[in-house]
């Protein structure tokens, strides 16, 4: 595939004492382009989806040699606290690029730093990426351009014009190549989820197969759905079975009750979709469950029944875990979460979604953390890391930042008239919006339990368990005290398991990986 050029214009920054300008210029090639995600045929016209994100990084030249000599600087895109890395942001109308230029400066959005023009005077590695994929939002999706990096020197006292070229691009999606004997991938187009859109939306799953499925072939097997931490791909079961791996000889061993495992795959147009059903990302729950689940099954010999299907997860995946349980409680036989995101919403983290006035501060006006250390100290703020997201997101916004809180806020939140999430809070004051709160409602997942009692108690009855430690890093144990304290009020007989890790941080498990596999095989009637 031809590359297209960009031309980048970096000028100067500040010395000591003096402030300097920055401005970035991004002009279109002569030379065509085909964007992924943008403008297909028949496709979703609404303006305000047919933005880049055009993100420029810039690294200390001494700690890129320190710490990450191997590394480009856009893999660093997106740390925060005492790593954060300098980036800054702007929107490219992808739509008229090639007539006008995209422009970002000391006046464009920046992090951690207010303006790229309070940088230091210095060496950096520099590197620009534009955006373009709006089916899976991340700045190493498939179609995404992003120059070479380079060393400049940053001093108005030497020759102020530093240009780059944005001559890569990502290229389209290949199969991971280290398929193995146990593992498998399939992607899917899904109906549902691309009429929603009204483009070709894809899912992917990785498939680890038990052992003896080759020989076995009349032999059908149980079905556990695995998620990970947040962003997981699918293409992550490869490392479960790769040589030496502990839990590729756990999966092996000859007293294993034998069963599919499926990665269920963390990207989407906003983030992770976190697989259930959601006013911006569309009916992923239902995607998953109607179309990819029995696709899987037909195509790797699957029971496919309810009783013959469980899921688990850790942080992102245990929420995911416990949701899909909860909304199709007849479809799943047991969830396992592990440190799951907030199943209270009276504490997602340490916000109380349903009284505190902004997302930024504590009642006592002091700074919000969002991280801390099992040794108590915080790590970094709530400001602090929202200011992250705001770089990443369209329109200088967190709610489409495709990170943590954008993919939150995209799964819970309603859909604005310009056709993409409203955010929860303003993204400079943190002010919380009472209207969208409202809708949050339906994915606090004690809520949804206290609303349909009647009818999810003897459906979820022994389904649950859930593990967390007291000093997680996010703050989640305080929403996991919240929704048992809820549910054993409600009736003390309803049987669900509840672990804490005294002291311990994210992500604490109560389990082994084989006293897990015991327990699945157990509830779906799984044997070695």
């Amino acid at each position: 595939m031809p590359l297209v050029a960009f031309a980048v214009l970096v000028m100067a920054a500040e010395t000591e004492g003096q402030t300097g300008t920055v401005r970035v210029e991004v002009r279109l090639g002569e030379s065509g382009i085909t964007i992924f995600g943008v403008d297909p045929p028949g496709g979703d016209q609404r303006g305000a989806a047919r933005q880049g994100r055009l993100v420029v990084v810039a690294v200390p030249v001494e700690e890129h040699r320190v710490g990450f000599a191997a590394s480009e600087p856009r893999f660093r895109i997106g740390r925060v606290g005492v790593a954060a890395t300098t980036i800054a942001a702007a929107d490219v109308p992808l739509a008229t690029l090639r007539r006008s230029l995209g422009v970002v400066d000391e006046r464009s959005i920046a992090f951690p730093v207010d303006s790229l023009a309070a940088l230091t005077a210095g060496t950096y590695s520099v590197q620009a990426v534009l955006i373009v994929n709006r089916d899976l939002y991340l700045t190493d999706a498939p179609g995404n351009l992003y120059s070479p990096p380079r060393t400049v020197t940053l001093d108005p006292a030497r020759d102020p014009v530093i240009r780059l070229e944005l001559t890569e691009r990502i290229p389209a999606e290949e199969w991971p190549p280290d398929e193995t004997e146990l593992v498998r991938f399939v992607r899917i187009r899904s109906e549902r989820l691309s009429a929603f859109h009204r483009r070709p939306i894809f899912l992917r799953a990785g498939v680890v197969l038990p052992r003896g499925f080759q020989e076995d072939t009349e032999r059908r097997y149980p079905l556990r759905i695995s998620i990970g931490g947040y962003g997981q791909r699918y293409s992550a079961a490869t490392g479960l079975m790769r040589s030496g791996s502990r839990t590729g000889r756990i999966w092996r061993a000859d007293d294993t009750p034998r069963m599919l495992r499926v990665m269920l795959d963390g990207a989407g147009p906003y983030g992770d979709p976190y697989q259930v059903n959601s006013a911006s990302n569309g009916p992923y729950g239902d995607a998953v469950t109607q179309e990819l689940i029995p696709y899987i099954e037909q195509q790797f010999r699957g029971i496919g029944e309810s009783s013959a299907r469980v899921l688990d997860g850790s942080s992102t995946g245990g929420w995911v875990s416990l949701a899909l349980q909860i909304f199709y409680p007849d479809f799943f036989n047991g969830a396992w979460a592990f440190c799951p995101d907030a199943l209270d919403f009276r504490a997602l983290q340490r916000i109380n979604i349903y009284q505190d006035a902004t997302a930024y501060r504590d009642e006592a006006a002091r700074e919000q953390p969002s991280r801390r250390g099992t040794d108590g100290v915080v790590r970094f703020s709530m400001r602090h890391e929202l200011a992250m997201e705001n770089v990443l997101g369209v329109g200088d916004n967190w709610s489409r930042s495709g990170r943590q809180w954008g993919a939150w806020n995209a799964v819970y939140g309603p859909r604005g008239e310009d056709g993409h999430p409203v955010a929860l809070w303003d993204p400079h004051t943190g002010v919380i919006d009472r209207g969208a709160v409202d809708y949050w409602q339906r994915y606090d997942l004690r809520r949804v339990l206290e609303q349909d009692w009647d009818v999810l108690r003897a459906k979820l009855d022994g389904k649950l368990s859930v593990a967390v430690g007291t000093m997680d890093d996010y703050y989640l144990e305080q929403a996991v005290q919240l929704f048992e304290e809820a549910l054993r009020e409600r009736d003390p007989s309803f049987s669900i398991h509840v672990a804490y890790g005294a002291g311990q941080g994210h992500c604490w498990s109560d389990m082994s990986e084989r006293e897990l596999l015991r327990q699945m095989g157990t509830r779906m009637g799984a044997t070695p």
